[in-house]
């Protein structure tokens, strides 16, 4: 059914060393700073500028948050930017990633399988285990 609604996005892939450098650029998670226990996701632009950052105690709703202030501000689709999640990358981040139109996704965690498969459909660029100076990309070299 996806696929049936979606178009593969006609998207360039990020600078693998910008998606390297956002562990280290993301800050002003307050929630997580005073809790230890909720997740967050923060759109970027391709000079690794973090632009919007959310969090919530749902990693879904973190990305929610970041998709419908992306909305509110007329950004969408969001081709020239990339999504970072806390969490893993499961096949409904790959999609919300997806049908926003974000030119890559970067996870603190690793991906599904499904979640790898959905972004290869999407062309979008996929990078998993996103910690300090290196990670993992599984789709968009």
């Amino acid at each position: 059914d996806l696929l049936k609604r979606l178009r593969p996005l006609n998207v360039e892939p990020f600078d693998v060393e910008v998606l390297v450098s956002m562990a280290n650029r993301i800050k002003g998670q307050a929630l997580f700073s005073s809790t230890g226990a909720v997740h967050a996701a923060v759109a970027f632009d391709r000079a690794g500028q973090p632009l919007v950052l959310r969090e919530d105690i749902g990693r879904h709703n973190a990305v929610d948050k970041v998709v419908g202030r992306l909305y509110m501000d007329g950004c969408l689709p969001a081709g020239d930017l990339g999504l970072w999640v806390s969490g893993r990358a499961s096949f409904e981040m790959a999609q919300k990633a997806w049908a926003a139109g974000f030119a890559s996704l970067v996870a603190v965690s690793g991906p599904s399988a499904l979640a790898v498969e959905t972004a290869r459909a999407a062309n979008l660029q996929l990078a998993g285990f996103a910690r300090r100076d290196r990670l993992n990309l599984y789709t968009g070299d």
